[in-house]
């Protein structure tokens, strides 16, 4: 698992890397310089780096889907062997149900508090 993050690590910078790199489409924020952009030909490098986004992106949800399948059938552990944490959640009391409040054992009886 430890692999897997850190080739989801190393594929988020690498999209990073290819968004920074691509030329602005000219829509968003980036209007300025749009239309100039693929009036000498760089349309060939934008098909590449584009499709590579798409790629990367797909490496991302595949990666992210499966580290979460793989988190949550535990397979972190590579034994049968319970974690301390798990031990520990064993060894605990579980807590009295809040209706069943039963007054302690060395309580003192109730006073009759009536005149007389």
């Amino acid at each position: 698992m430890l692999f897997l993050i850190i080739l989801l690590i190393i594929v988020c910078v690498a999209l990073g890397l290819f968004v920074l790199i691509q030329n602005p489409k000219g829509g968003g924020l980036a209007t300025g310089g749009g239309a100039g952009s693929n009036m000498f030909g760089v349309q060939r490098t934008g098909d590449v780096l584009e499709k590579g986004t798409w790629v990367l992106l797909t490496l991302i949800v595949v990666l992210s889907l499966s580290i979460t399948t793989i988190a949550k059938s535990g397979g972190s552990s590579g034994s049968g062997a319970p974690s301390k944490i798990q031990e520990h959640l064993d060894k605990t009391v579980a807590p009295s149900p809040i209706g069943s409040r039963t007054a302690p054992a060395n309580a003192p009886a109730a006073a009759d508090t009536t005149k007389k």
